[in-house]
């Protein structure tokens, strides 16, 4: 199904009918991006299985694409390069330099 390929930016809501769990995270997890995947669930076990299994940066339960600004944004795959809004950014945007001087040899 394309639209579970791609990425879309926009106000779009894909409702992709499954049967299973396996079957829903197959359908997640086939595509070359992973920006953010989201579940809404009761059954908190489920939850953190789907936090495990999925293949995005950004992963929601019972919510979608909110969250603090120190929330990591960033995605897998081919959704993104490092992380904002986080500790994880001064590393992507920086540069470390080490440097061992020995002074009166």
């Amino acid at each position: 199904m394309i639209i579970a390929r791609e990425e879309i930016f926009g106000p779009v809501a894909s409702l992709i009918a499954f049967d299973t769990y396996e079957e829903a995270l197959a359908i997640a997890n086939d595509t070359r991006f992973g920006l953010a995947a989201g579940i809404w669930t009761s059954d908190l076990g489920k939850a953190h299985q789907f936090i495990r299994d999925v293949e995005a940066g950004m992963v929601y339960v019972n919510s979608y694409m909110i969250g603090d600004m120190q929330f990591p944004f960033g995605g897998w795959k081919e959704s993104g390069n490092g992380r904002d809004k986080c500790m994880e950014a001064l590393a992507f945007y920086t540069q470390t330099k080490s440097a061992w001087l020995t002074i009166g040899m």
